[in-house]
């Protein structure tokens, strides 16, 4: 069996503190380019070919774009996004099915709940059962479907890899990545899922930050972050992180990977050994504040407290890897 992600060369990227101690580390590949597109940081390997999971989502919604399909504002958002169910996240995906001439029946994506607890219990009260379009990923799927239609092409065998289709979603990944896709695997939804590396993941939320006015590249970054609802939900740390600061991309995945970038072109992706991605968020607004971008307003998105019978009794924080990359950028520009 082979992986596309050797656990070797890794680095320690956050811990888990309680009562003092260190509980847990969780390390990983990190990359941070410059506004100007160098590398500023390299944490790690950040050559290794990963699954980006739905980290992609953005990519995957370019190429539904430049297969044709007529999306705009929060139906792009939540083709570039993973929701959490609410309902007015269904009416939208019902939106684009409706302009594809399809239902929810079409949809490849598995049933499931909502992500949003409030959502779910309603509808488990209600007696309502799982369904496709409470899933996550329903409103990638439903835009998949939309560029089908748009050229003729099969809706049945659309999560095929060998749809065209999906080999624009590959075509789209490798260009705007830079990297050769050396795995192709299924997503949890069942989309087929290419692989990248981590610094691939970087130069793709740069390029979509800094692409000219009007692009289906700049097309996507807008409206991810004029319509942050729709990219995830209420209290969702992508939504939340786009609505306190202005101007920054984020989208993060399943299994501890994460894409983000600021307007001004600093981005920065990484991938967490061990796929837990509590603190994904909190290392990447970090990284990106050393890099110039003002993340004063991350509040609790950089405050993440362990608790001990309800009490806060440590912290998870930046790893000692990361932090002393912080510490360095931080001294060159105090001189």
């Amino acid at each position: 069996m082979t992986s596309p992600q050797p656990a070797t060369d890794t680095a320690e990227l956050a811990v888990v503190i309680r009562s003092e101690v260190i509980e847990s580390r969780h390390f990983g590949w990190l990359v941070a380019l410059d506004a100007d597109g160098r590398v500023a940081a390299n944490l790690g390997r950040g050559s290794t070919q990963v699954l980006p999971r739905s980290t992609t989502k953005p990519l995957q919604a370019l190429a539904c774009l430049l297969a044709g399909a007529e999306l705009a504002d929060e139906e792009l958002a939540i083709a570039a996004g993973s929701h959490t169910g609410e309902d007015a996240h269904v009416e939208v995906v019902r939106r684009i099915l409706d302009r594809a001439g399809l239902d929810e029946s079409a949809l490849g994506c598995p049933v499931d709940w909502p992500e949003d607890e409030p959502t779910r219990e309603r509808l488990i009260r209600d007696g309502e059962t799982r369904t496709r379009i409470r899933m996550n990923c329903s409103g990638k799927h439903a835009a998949m479907l939309l560029a089908c239609a748009a050229n003729g092409w099969d809706t049945a065998s659309y999560l095929d890899p060998e749809h065209p289709l999906q080999r624009l979603v590959r075509e789209t990944v490798a260009r705007v990545s830079g990297d050769e896709v050396e795995h192709t695997a299924v997503d949890g939804c069942g989309a087929p899922l290419f692989s990248t590396t981590v610094e691939g993941l970087a130069r793709s939320f740069r390029a979509l930050v800094v692409a000219a006015d009007g692009t289906p590249e700049r097309q996507v970054a807008d409206a991810m972050r004029a319509h942050p609802f729709f990219v995830g939900g209420d209290h969702h740390a992508n939504s939340d992180t786009m609505t306190r600061i202005p101007g920054v991309l984020a989208k993060g995945g399943a299994e501890g990977v994460i894409g983000m970038a600021a307007a001004t072109g600093q981005s920065v992706s990484m991938k967490i050994v061990d796929g837990n991605p509590r603190a994904t968020t909190l290392v990447a607004l970090q990284v990106l504040g050393a890099l110039g971008v003002d993340v004063s307003n991350a509040g609790s998105l950089v405050e993440l407290p362990v608790l001990g019978g309800g009490v806060a009794v440590g912290e998870i924080a930046v790893g000692a890897d990361a932090t002393a990359w912080i510490a360095a950028q931080n001294d060159d520009a105090a001189r």
